[in-house]
């Protein structure tokens, strides 16, 4: 299969084939595609342009196509469809994309939509899973599933998941259920083909399942996952009922979403927008960590305004302050990232005190390295030995200090609660620019002894 590649040639003879009204040719070239690849192009459509397709093609290709389109796009799109028509799109999606499309509809449509869908359990199930919190395992859940009892025979396990695996996508795992719903294990597919038909289920069935329940951060759903590396889990309520299953695909969305929100709290960025949004949205984004680095830069000139007088003796000092605050600044982020990732990945082992020293011994011993180096480049350039040593021993402690910081910092946060990766951003860089600094004409003042 050739890679799709989305041209302005191909959005150019879309565009042409809808405004002359070729349905035809327009139905002939998007059998072509896959429904992302068409979620693809309609995001390059007007509002107008991209309802036209939605509308052209078949409710069980477009009800993808809608689940695959930006947010912003398909709310608009929405906006062009009538109840009926949202609720035919939803019939052909599994529920937990359908609830994702709903829960974006305003409040009055979305009864109305409810109301509008044909097969009532598909309603109800959509329903239900509005009520979780979309950032949790019940967020993420679809309702489809196969499911058999343990007190069935494996002829009637047969029956039943035949009828079962209509409504299913696709068949990841046979989970097995007590009378009272209760989650018990899952089946081999290996096992209940060359069993008996007389069987009863619960002489076969693995009892070892991995689940998760109901109210389970998405995050750690996705390390779960991830770790055992499961192409699906089923989610339990608080009492042990299976309620659904949560499949791969939803957590790539949920890693991928994390990524981004890590990268641009890294860059300084404190909401979640993108590059489309107004300038407005993108100036709320990114003000506040800029207004911290204006009171972080003036912080840095205020104690440089302290050591005015050592300045114009030693006016070699104020070349190297730049130096000093990037080596600050970047080992602070470079730490902080390692300690943001090990968290994320759940790969951190000890206590946090073995972990900053650790950190030091580490930055010791990159100092020492980068401040020889300083050292012998200074001497060479100035000819004055002990301005170089003052200047490459504040870089060894300025290097430490800032390791320290990096590694404390997120560790801290993440005892709190707080998110840590906002720690590899401009709060570390902020931070490690001022203490660089003071540290730096702190000991180059008692070396130089002025």
């Amino acid at each position: 299969m050739t890679p799709f590649k989305l041209t302005d040639e191909l959005i150019a003879d879309i565009k042409l084939l809808i405004t002359e009204n070729k349905n035809g040719d327009l139905r002939s070239m998007m059998k072509e595609f896959h429904y992302a690849d068409i979620a693809e192009i309609a995001d390059e459509l007007t509002v107008d342009e991209a309802t036209y397709l939605i509308k052209l093609l078949d409710s069980e290709k477009t009800s993808d196509i809608l689940a695959e389109m930006d947010e912003d796009i398909r709310e608009a799109v929405l906006n062009n469809l009538s109840v009926k028509e949202i609720a035919g799109e939803l019939e052909e999606l599994d529920t937990d994309d359908a609830a994702d499309i709903v829960s974006e509809l305003p409040k009055e449509i979305i009864q109305k939509v409810i109301s509008e869908i044909e097969d009532k359990d598909h309603a109800k199930d959509i329903v239900d899973l509005l009520r979780y919190d979309e950032d949790s395992a019940g967020g993420l859940m679809a309702k489809e599933l196969v499911k058999v009892r343990e007190n069935w025979n494996v002829l009637t396990c047969v029956k039943e998941m035949r009828a079962q695996a209509e409504n299913v996508t696709r068949v990841h795992s046979i989970y097995v259920v007590d009378d009272e719903e209760k989650l018990k294990g899952r089946l081999s597919l290996k096992d209940l083909l060359t069993t008996s038909t007389k069987t009863h289920i619960k002489d076969v069935y693995i009892s070892k399942v991995d689940s998760v329940d109901v109210n389970e951060k998405a995050e750690e759903v996705a390390k779960i996952m991830s770790k055992y590396d499961l192409e699906a889990i089923p989610v339990v309520d608080e009492i042990g009922r299976l309620v659904g299953r949560i499949t791969i695909d939803d957590i790539v969305d949920v890693i991928k979403e994390e990524a981004d929100k890590d990268y641009q709290m890294a860059a300084g960025i404190s909401q979640d927008v993108e590059a489309d949004d107004s300038i407005w949205e993108l100036t709320r984004a990114r003000l506040p960590w800029l207004i911290l680095g204006l009171f972080g830069g003036l912080g840095a000139a205020a104690i440089m305004g302290g050591f005015e007088e050592m300045i114009s003796k030693h006016a070699i000092l104020f070349f190297f302050t730049p130096l000093i605050a990037a080596m600050a600044g970047n080992v602070g982020v470079q730490s902080s990232a390692i300690i943001v990732q090990g968290l994320a990945n759940d790969d951190l082992k000890g206590s946090i005190s073995n972990r900053l020293i650790k950190e030091m011994l580490l930055s010791l011993l990159n100092g020492l390295i980068l401040a020889l180096l300083l050292l012998i480049f200074t001497w060479i350039w100035k000819g004055d030995f002990l301005t170089a040593l003052a200047i490459s021993i504040s870089l060894v402690a300025v290097i430490i200090v800032a390791g320290i910081i990096g590694t404390f910092i997120p560790l801290f946060l993440n005892k709190r609660g707080i998110d840590p990766a906002i720690a590899t951003g401009p709060f570390i860089t902020t931070s490690n620019d001022i203490f660089g600094i003071l540290i730096y004409f702190w000991i180059a003042k008692i070396i130089l002894g002025i």
